[in-house]
């Protein structure tokens, strides 16, 4: 069965509520799980709470305009957090927030609700947390969640069906949304063979199926998976942090930098000229299950609906491959936030 076709089950096993699609047999499982606790006397793992980057960012630009700031949130697990670093202007959300105020030229307001070892059971409590009568719904809301899902044998098409959930009611508050799709766990060092493999092999098919998930409910998403698999295998000391786990600061900006162009596109502050395919990218319209499977293939990669396109092969998707470009305006270190740690 194609990669496609496997993420499409997935997807609709996940509307529907079906059950979950087996990857292991019995006896890889018994392998997997030798595997695991080799893994787990060599990998770190940190138990320190990820910094408080909440609050407001942009402040060259915060003249009296008419206009009240953006409202940035961030849901998801202990990368949405930012854990590993020790700076609140390390971490992904304060990355964005300083990038996407430099860019609109307007302060941003951060709320970050993400929960370090959150599954996407908890997807449900952290977008309450944003959408209630009291306050007025984030404009555009990054969820970056998976990972945990994975690693703790959620049922793939659960943890489609509870992102879906997530990303309906956002949605139809209003909000925006980007979903960073569930990274390689293949490149977490230092995990061997044959976990190595069932673990890119689990997490390409998660991301893969989100895709087509979120995209269908109309947000867009931004491949993390290979962005932070060969990068990461390449230069782990560089991008893994003390705790051979979660990413470094430099990590976390690879990925606020890859993010950054679709955040800013889904408020229309990114150049109309870019939302078009560039054929010598290999930028195309592709069936949304294809489009899924080779953005899960490729970080950085982001797949968003195409609005009028349809054929017997279902709806189609626009797959972008956004040049990662230095802003201009951007500074070269995120400021800290009004009321953040630095």
């Amino acid at each position: 069965m194609s990669r496609a076709r496997v993420a499409r089950r997935i997807a609709t096993a996940a509307a529907f509520g079906g059950g979950g699609i087996s990857l292991l047999g019995g006896a890889a499982v018994g392998i997997l799980l030798t595997e695991v606790r080799l893994a787990k006397r060599v990998v770190g793992g940190s138990d320190d709470e990820p910094p408080k980057a909440d609050g407001r960012y942009g402040s060259a630009f915060a003249q009296p305009t008419g206009r009240a700031p953006l409202r940035l949130s961030f849901l998801g697990d202990s990368t949405a957090a930012g854990q590993g670093v020790h700076r609140a202007r390390e971490t992904p959300g304060a990355l964005l927030a300083s990038g996407l105020a430099a860019v609109a030229e307007r302060p941003v307001q951060l709320v970050n609700v993400a929960q370090p070892g959150a599954q996407s059971d908890d997807l449900a409590r952290q977008v309450s947390l944003l959408v209630h009568e009291e306050t007025a719904p984030p404009d555009v809301v990054v969820i970056m969640i998976g990972a945990n899902d994975v690693t703790r044998r959620m049922p793939l098409s659960t943890s489609v069906r509870l992102l879906s959930d997530a990303v309906r009611r956002l949605r139809a508050a209003g909000t925006e949304v980007v979903v960073g799709t569930c990274p390689d766990l293949g490149s977490v060092e230092p995990v061997y063979q044959p976990l190595r493999w069932l673990a890119r092999r689990a997490s390409r098919q998660l991301a893969a199926a989100q895709t087509i998930a979120v995209v269908e409910l109309g947000g867009r998403t931004v491949s993390l998976g290979d962005l932070l698999g060969p990068e990461f295998e390449a230069r782990p000391r560089e991008l893994f942090g003390p705790d051979n786990y979660h990413p470094s600061a430099e990590g976390y900006a690879t990925a606020a930098m890859a993010m950054l162009p679709t955040v800013c596109a889904v408020l229309g502050l990114w150049p109309e000229a870019d939302e078009h395919p560039d054929v010598r990218r290999g930028e195309a319209f592709l069936p949304v299950a294809q489009a899924a499977v080779a953005a899960a293939s490729e970080g950085g990669t982001e797949v968003t609906a195409a609005q009028s396109a349809t054929g017997p092969r279902g709806r189609f998707a626009l797959l972008k491959r956004r040049r990662r470009r230095p802003l201009p305006g951007a500074p070269a270190h995120p400021e800290p936030a009004e009321g953040a740690a630095p």
